[in-house]
C-alpha cells in the first residue's frame, strides 16, 4: 500500500475515528481477550439496535445476502449509515473479497472496540497482503496510541514481518513512566513474547521495571531465542 493512500485513508477516517475530548486515554478492554469466531449473529445483533427499527429490516437484508456486488456497493454509495458498512465490510472481508479492506482499516482503527475487533477478525480472514503494512502503521502511530490495541493484536496473528518491529516501535513509545495507554503496551509485551523475534529483547528488558508490564516482560524474554542459538532472527 503506497504512503499516498495511507494519508488518504487518514483524513477519511476522521469522520470515524476522532474521539470526542472527554474520552477516557485508555480502553477498558483486557489485552488478553480473544479475538471472536466469525459468527455473523453477534455482530447482527449489535447493528441491529444501532439501525434502529427505520434500518431493522434492512440489516437483516445485507445479513443474509448472497450478493457481494450489492454488499460492495454499501462501502460506497454516498449516505450509507455506518452500521451498513461496517456489516458489508465484514461480510466482505470474510468472504476473502478484497474490496473491503480500506473500510475495515479504517474500522480496526476506531474508537468502538467492538468494531476494532470484528475489523481485525475480517482483516485476518482476508489475506490481503497490504494488511500487515496497513497495521503497521496505525499501530505506530503516536496520534492513535489509544486506538492501536487491536491493530497490535492482529499483527501478532499475522505474524509478518513488519510484526515484530511494529510492535517494538509501538511498546518504545509507551514505556514513559505514568503512561496511560499500558494495555496497549501489554498487548505489544505480550504478541512481542509470542512472535519470539530477539530483536525485542532490549526493549522488553525496558518494560520490566514497569509494574503493570513486569512479569508479562518476563515471560516474553523467557520464550526469546538463546543467545547463539541459530533460530534467533537476524
Amino acid at each position: 500500500m503506497s504512503e499516498d493512500t495511507l494519508n488518504v485513508m487518514d483524513e477519511e477516517s476522521r469522520s470515524l475515528t476522532d474521539a470526542p475530548a472527554d474520552l477516557p486515554a485508555d480502553l477498558p478492554t483486557d489485552s488478553r481477550a480473544d479475538v471472536p469466531d466469525g459468527s455473523l449473529d453477534p455482530l447482527t445483533d449489535r447493528l441491529r439496535d444501532e439501525a434502529g427499527a427505520a434500518g431493522e429490516a434492512e440489516c437483516a437484508r445485507l445479513a443474509a445476502t448472497a450478493d457481494r456486488e450489492e454488499l460492495a456497493r454499501v462501502l460506497v454509495e454516498p449516505g450509507r449509515p455506518l452500521w451498513a458498512r461496517e456489516l458489508a465490510a465484514f461480510r466482505l472481508g470474510c468472504a476473502g473479497d478484497r474490496r473491503a479492506f480500506e473500510a475495515l482499516v479504517l474500522l480496526l482503527n476506531h474508537r468502538d472496540p467492538e468494531r476494532c475487533v470484528r475489523a481485525a477478525h475480517a482483516l485476518a480472514e482476508l489475506r490481503d497482503p497490504r494488511t500487515p503494512r496497513a497495521a503497521a502503521a496505525l499501530a505506530t502511530n503516536p496520534l492513535r496510541s489509544a486506538y492501536a490495541l487491536h491493530s497490535v493484536r492482529l499483527l501478532t496473528a499475522l505474524r509478518a514481518p513488519e510484526s515484530a518491529p511494529a510492535l517494538i516501535a509501538t511498546l518504545e513509545g509507551l514505556l514513559a513512566p505514568g503512561g496511560p495507554h499500558w494495555r496497549v503496551a501489554l498487548a505489544c509485551v505480550e504478541g512481542l513474547g509470542q512472535l519470539g523475534d530477539d530483536r525485542a529483547r532490549p526493549v522488553l528488558e525496558s518494560a520490566l521495571p514497569h509494574p503493570r508490564l513486569s512479569g508479562a516482560a518476563a515471560q516474553a524474554l523467557g520464550r526469546l531465542p538463546l543467545a547463539g542459538d541459530p533460530t534467533t532472527t537476524p
